[in-house]
């Protein structure tokens, strides 16, 4: 399963989600990034200060959303309902595979808090929100 983390920037959230799977090296499941809004930039230091916490090593450049990552994703996940909505806008053809991470994972509405210019405890509440609804996708999926 190629799975497609987006996002706004693509410098926290879906770094840290694609890092996530990264870490859980299940055999079969490949994880990417993009941000809707991403130039060329480094992880966000705390983002960095998590995943290290973490002891998830992962190298990162923030990287704008391509048509291409659209097309190799079986499943495209997007942190908020605005950026799915954006996303049917512009690529009304991708709208089977296209979902919230918490709508695919657990059936519930809402979006993953952008924790960009917050404190190291807002970077840790995302990633543990990430990690919990990550397990739930991959127990949906048959993948522990």
């Amino acid at each position: 399963m190629k799975i497609l983390f987006v996002c706004t920037g693509n410098t926290c959230r879906s770094p840290m989600a694609e890092a996530i799977v990264h870490a859980r090296k299940i055999e079969g499941i490949e994880a990417r990034s993009a941000g809707i809004f991403a130039g060329e930039s480094p992880l966000s230091v705390n983002a960095r200060k998590v995943l290290d916490e973490q002891a998830i090593g992962f190298e990162h450049t923030s990287k704008p959303l391509n048509p291409l990552d659209l097309e190799w994703a079986e499943l495209i996940l997007t942190m908020t309902h605005s950026h799915k909505m954006m996303l049917m806008q512009y690529y009304p053809e991708m709208a089977t595979k296209l979902h919230t991470v918490k709508e695919f994972a657990d059936g519930s509405a809402g979006d993953i808090s952008d924790p960009f210019g917050g404190s190291l405890n807002d970077y840790r509440r995302t990633f543990d929100e990430l990690e919990q609804l990550i397990d739930k996708l991959f127990q949906q999926m048959g993948t522990t």
